[in-house]
């Protein structure tokens, strides 16, 4: 219970503060604790960054363990190895509805990143981890050439990551659905069943 309160306080401190200018002290006392008890649980302000990832991120993905890739969204996988638009199109929108809860910790992963060099390219290998999702799904599927799998999933997670992170502040000049059928056509052209 103590852990989960400590990373509840990490994720609200470091979204108001600021990775860097948030401390143990500061996520302790929201915690009603002491540095001791945070440092039981983790032994850094940079271990709780990973276990934001880790942890929270996959828990709002629905993500589970996979000793091949630390990670995995089955739900992913199996979109891709069906490859119809449709299905594509609800694991698209199911994950936006998600975007409020996976933007701040990606937001703050990236930032923890850029400060502390023992977190550098934190989010970038929890995105590997979902790159080979999709490369699974296509190697499940057998679409595409084995070489060709692994760079599809890099540029639809991009496009993902990217509107993901950019949709709530961007003037697109597209609503919600428009912006999801985009997508949808892109994600198909890359990695849809033919």
């Amino acid at each position: 219970m103590t852990r989960r309160l400590i990373l509840d306080a990490g994720l609200e401190l470091f979204s108001a503060k600021g990775y860097l200018a948030t401390t143990v002290e500061d996520i302790a006392g929201a915690v009603g604790t002491t540095r001791v008890t945070f440092y039981a649980h983790f032994p850094s302000k940079g271990e709780l960054m990973k276990a934001l990832i880790a942890e929270r991120l996959n828990e709002v993905l629905r993500r589970s363990r996979s000793p091949q890739h630390g990670s995995t969204a089955l739900d992913l996988v199996e979109a891709v190895r069906d490859g119809r638009r449709a299905t594509i199109a609800a694991w698209l929108a199911q994950t936006s509805e998600r975007w409020p809860e996976i933007h701040p910790i990606i937001r703050i992963g990236r930032d923890a990143a850029a400060a502390e060099p023992e977190l550098r390219n934190l989010v970038e290998r929890w995105l590997e981890e979902a790159i080979s999702d999709v490369e699974d799904g296509l190697t499940a599927a057998g679409r595409f050439e084995p070489h060709q799998r692994h760079f599809r999933g890099v540029l639809a997670m991009a496009q993902l990551d990217y509107v993901a992170q950019n949709w709530a502040g961007a003037d697109w000049k597209l609503d919600r659905e428009q912006m999801l059928a985009e997508l949808t056509d892109s994600w198909f052209g890359l990695i849809g069943a033919r």
